[in-house]
């Protein structure tokens, strides 16, 4: 999937997780209220509060997320740099066998020449 793809999921479902999160919260400090009005505001922080460190642990992850789609572009990138070196060595490698070659020819041909003219010298 690609990381556009990713992003929006996670995009989508933060807001859902987030509620979710503090709705178990609530219940949990509804729980344990007693029922006056001292309990009851401090079920309201604790809400609060929950709701709070579930945005900020949402947030981490957004970030921690964000920080992995960076490193893994930046692995492809990586990836893409080196095949880039090692289709440039080969292409090297390539020329010099072919330099090799041409440099080889030139010689057989000029021996060639040579016997040609030894042959035809000494008729």
């Amino acid at each position: 999937m690609s990381e556009d793809g990713l992003k929006h999921r996670f995009a989508r479902r933060a807001p859902a997780l987030l509620v979710a999160l503090s709705i178990g919260i609530a219940g949990v400090a509804w729980a344990g209220c007693g029922g006056g009005s001292d309990s009851t505001s401090e079920a309201q922080e604790r809400i609060e509060k929950g709701a709070e460190e579930a945005k900020q642990g949402l947030e981490k992850g957004k970030e921690e997320v964000k920080k992995g789609f960076e490193k893994a572009e930046q692995e492809a990138k990586q990836g893409v740099t080196n095949g880039s070196e090692q289709a440039q060595k080969g292409i090297e490698r390539g020329k010099a066998e072919a330099q090799k070659g041409l440099e080889e020819g030139k010689e057989r041909a000029q021996k060639a020449i040579e016997e040609a003219e030894n042959y035809g010298g000494g008729n």
